[in-house]
């Protein structure tokens, strides 16, 4: 399974990204919009992990062109805020298929990837 993970804190991407690469996934860490746009250029991936609130960049330009790239690649928003936590994310952005909090612990958010990662 190929694995995106756009997150702005590197330590906690890597996290992440160590849990999954346990679990026999290939992860690649990005930490902002423009390396999110190369990764999408060079691959397609099964499942990204994306930060709502990227310190470089929109989350919505990138889930915008992963859907345009790669429709059915499926993004799960993770934020440390309560901005869209009414669910509108899902109304913006067509690839999304969870909404989850920042300090979700790594075993729950892996679960979640291979949930979904299966229907990509």
């Amino acid at each position: 399974m190929q694995i995106l993970i756009v997150e702005s804190d590197p330590a906690l991407g890597a996290l992440w990204q160590r849990h999954m690469q346990r679990q026999g996934m290939a992860v690649r860490l990005e930490t902002s919009q423009s390396g999110a746009a190369s990764a999408l250029g060079a691959r397609r991936f099964d499942v990204i992990i994306l930060d709502l609130m990227l310190d470089q960049g929109s989350a919505l330009a990138v889930s915008d062109l992963a859907s345009y790239r790669h429709p059915d690649t499926r993004v799960i928003f993770v934020t440390n805020s309560a901005f869209f936590s009414d669910g509108s994310i899902f109304a913006i952005s067509k690839n999304a298929c969870a909404f989850l909090q920042s300090d979700t612990p790594p075993e729950d958010l892996t679960a979640m990837v291979e949930h979904y990662g299966r229907f990509a």
